[in-house]
C-alpha cells in the first residue's frame, strides 16, 4: 500500500532541464562550502565492504544489507554499505589526518528494508565525512559549534539557489534550536517521537535534537542508534547521556520534520564497551573495525552524513524525493504522483 503524503494543488517551479541544472548548482556548491567550513578533503569511498569485518553501518540493526559473493575471491560475502560511518574513521587513521582536518566522501548505498514515501527511497546518496578531534573536543558546545558551521554551509547554499532561481524563494530560518532529546520527551511526554519530532520543528523551524539513542525517562530511546559509533552515552555537560544528534527542517510543502543530517562525536574505547555490552553486542569485539579501537589504532573523531537528495529536495521545494533522484517506486505510488502532478525521474 502506499505511503505518499497527497500534497494538494501541488506545482514543480522548475522544468525537468532547469531541475537537472538545480541539483547539479546544489550538490556542488554544497560540497565545496561543506569542506571549507569543516577543512576536509575529499576522498573516493567505496560502495561494498566485506562482512563480516564490522565496518558496515548497522543502523538500527535490523535492516538488511544488499550482499553478493565474489567469484574471484572464493565467494567471500561483499555487502553494499548503509553508510561509511565506521570506514572513514579507519581511513582518517590511515590517512594520518591531524587533528581540525578531515574527510568526506559521496556516499551511494542502498536500503531493500527501507519502507517508501516522500522521504525515503531505496537508494540513498549522502555526503559522509568525518573529522579528527582531541580529547578536550568530546563535549556538547563543540559539537554544536560544527552543527553550526554545516547549517551555515547549507543557508550559503540555499542563498546561491535563490539568486539562480527568482521563482524560488529561502525557507532556512538564520539559526538552530538545540534541544535533547529527553527535554522534548518532557515537553511532550504523551506524544510519541515522530509526533515529538514534528511539533518542536514546526514551532522552531529548524532543530537540532541531541541524544539520539540513548534511553530517555521513560526507559525508551528517541530513535536507535548502532552501538558502535556515535557516542550516546557519555554524560555531557547539560547532565544527559549522549554526545550525537539529528538535524530537521520544518517541510512546509510536507507538513512534516525533515531530517537533513546525522552527526555525532564517535565513541572512544570506554563508550565502545558500554554501549556494545548495553545492547548486547560485546561479540563485535573481536571484528577489525572494534579491535583497531580498542587497540588505540584509530584517531578521536566527530562525523556524520547529509542527504543530498533531502537537500535538494527541500531547496528546490519538491513534494516527494523521487523528483530529485532516480529510483524504483510501487506501481501505486507513480500512479497517485503523477495524479498530483509530481513528476518522478
Amino acid at each position: 500500500m502506499s505511503k505518499l503524503t497527497k500534497v494538494n494543488n501541488y506545482i514543480p517551479l522548475l522544468d525537468i532541464q532547469q531541475n537537472e541544472l538545480a541539483i547539479k548548482l546544489i550538490k556542488s556548491f554544497f560540497q565545496e562550502n561543506l569542506a571549507t567550513g569543516l577543512r576536509l578533503h575529499r576522498t573516493t569511498g567505496p560502495l561494498f565492504v566485506l562482512k563480516g569485518t564490522g565496518i558496515n553501518d548497522d543502523l538500527n540493526g535490523t535492516e538488511r544489507a544488499v550482499h553478493f559473493p565474489i567469484k574471484d575471491m572464493d565467494d567471500q560475502c561483499a555487502e553494499v554499505v548503509h553508510s561509511l560511518a565506521k570506514w572513514k574513521r579507519l581511513t582518517l587513521a590511515e590517512h594520518h589526518i591531524k587533528p581540525g582536518f578531515g574527510i568526506y566522501a559521496d556516499m551511494n548505498a542502498i536500503r531493500a528494508d527501507e519502507e517508501l514515501d516522500n522521504l525515503h527511497s531505496l537508494y540513498v546518496d549522502q555526503w559522509d565525512w568525518e573529522r579528527v578531534i582531541l580529547p578536550e573536543n568530546r563535549n556538547i558546545a563543540f559539537l554544536k559549534k560544527v552543527v553550526k558551521r554545516i547549517y551555515s554551509a547549507m543557508l550559503r547554499t540555499e542563498f546561491t539557489v535563490c539568486e539562480q532561481y527568482p521563482e524560488i524563494h529561502p525557507i532556512l530560518n538564520d539559526n538552530i534550536f538545540f534541544i535533547h532529546a529527553e527535554e522534548l520527551r518532557r515537553l511532550y511526554p504523551d506524544k510519541t517521537p515522530k509526533e515529538r519530532e514534528n511539533m518542536i520543528a514546526k514551532e522552531k523551524g529548524t532543530v537540532f535534537i541531541i541524544g539520539i539513542g540513548c534511553p530517555l525517562g521513560d526507559g525508551k530511546p528517541h530513535d536507535l542508534r548502532a552501538p558502535d559509533y556515535d557516542d550516546y552515552s557519555t554524560v555531557s555537560e547539560l547532565g544527559f547521556r549522549g554526545l550525537n544528534g539529528d538535524l530537521f527542517v520544518w517541510d512546509e510543502i510536507l507538513g512534516q520534520a525533515m531530517e537533513l543530517s546525522s552527526m555525532g562525536i564517535r565513541v572512544d574505547k570506554k563508550a565502545l564497551l558500554y554501549q556494545l555490552h548495553e545492547s548486547g553486542n560485546d561479540n563485535r569485539q573481536e571484528l577489525y573495525f572494534h579491535k583497531k579501537l580498542l587497540n588505540n589504532e584509530l584517531p578521536l573523531s566527530i562525523g556524520g552524513g547529509i542527504g543530498q537528495s533531502r537537500l535538494c529536495m527541500l531547496f528546490l521545494h519538491k513534494a516527494h524525493i523521487g523528483e530529485v533522484q532516480a529510483s524504483i517506486w510501487p506501481e501505486e505510488m507513480r500512479h497517485e504522483c503523477e495524479s498530483l502532478h509530481i513528476r518522478l525521474i
